[in-house]
């Protein structure tokens, strides 16, 4: 495989597109300093809020180190997975930074400078040089090192930077995944997240759209409702039933919240239906919940 800036002569597969309507949102956090604990994940809460506040959804996240052949795997499953993913972590150009050649390799293609990602790498430069005083000198070792941050896989789309122009990447896969390839500081990573939900899945924002609708259950053991709720699902097409226990809840103590959400139509025939079937039970039931998500 080809690591080099000065390949133009590539083909290009077809350019990055957003995945199906159906598609799920996926996690990939990138780093050793992660899975050691010397640094706190804070992707994964910050992503979920972002998704959140657009009326969507995490449907997965993994966890990786520093490992090529973890990363090349987890990218292989991203990009056959058909979802939108985000990668974060190990995208600069230092030797621990495997996440562009394990993009290219798991799609097959290989490296090259990204001629708007090298353009915005080289304004940087300038900027940087103009507020140290001293002369912009592009061939000097280290400018020219740091345009190894714009190699991305043949065919990738730039994800602006806003924080210091030095841009991430998206790339379509061959099984209908697309992954947007972020830094791992959350200072520049949540920004371009930002964007790529806003530029690219504004059509599949639901705010408003969905209706949770829940209820406090005293006494009752998530097996012995386990039926109703396979019952519910399968009656009302498009709800999902959800069953959160807690053993020591400060105010509730041990309880299950049970409840369904969806589209507002499809919960106001679930809701009642749920509560029909948990009247059959001897339980003790407590307050009702509704949420707009």
């Amino acid at each position: 495989m080809t690591s080099a800036l000065n390949n133009p002569h590539q083909p290009h597969p077809p350019p990055c597109l957003a995945p199906e309507t159906g598609a799920a949102f996926g996690l990939i956090i990138i780093g050793d300093e992660i899975l050691s604990g010397k640094r706190v994940d804070k992707h994964l809460p910050k992503v979920i809020e972002m998704l959140g506040a657009r009326g969507l959804s995490l449907g997965w996240a993994d966890y990786v180190g520093d490992s090529p052949a973890r990363i090349t795997a987890a990218l292989q499953r991203a990009f056959a997975s058909g979802d939108a993913v985000f990668s974060t972590g190990g995208i600069g150009a230092t030797p621990d930074d495997h996440t562009r050649q394990c993009a290219a390799r798991a799609l097959g293609v290989d490296l090259v400078l990204h001629p708007e990602a090298g353009a915005l790498i080289r304004e940087r430069m300038q900027d940087i040089a103009r507020e140290q005083g001293k002369p912009y000198e592009p061939d000097r070792e280290d400018n020219a090192h740091r345009l190894n941050m714009g190699v991305f896989p043949v065919g990738a789309q730039i994800i602006p930077n806003p924080y210091n122009k030095i841009a991430g990447f998206s790339c379509a896969g061959p099984g209908g995944g697309t992954v947007h390839f972020v830094p791992g500081f959350p200072v520049m990573a949540w920004p371009m997240i930002d964007w790529v939900l806003d530029t690219h899945y504004r059509d599949r924002f639901r705010t408003g759209a969905w209706l949770e609708q829940s209820v406090i259950v005293f006494g009752a053991m998530e097996a012995a409702l386990t039926p109703l709720m396979e019952a519910i699902e399968r009656d009302h097409p498009g709800i999902k039933v959800f069953s959160l226990p807690s053993v020591d809840h400060p105010q509730h103590g041990r309880h299950i919240e049970l409840g369904v959400k969806g589209e507002p139509d499809g919960v106001s025939h679930a809701w009642p239906a749920l509560l029909a079937g948990l009247r059959r039970f001897d339980l003790k039931l407590g307050p009702e919940l509704v949420r707009n998500i």
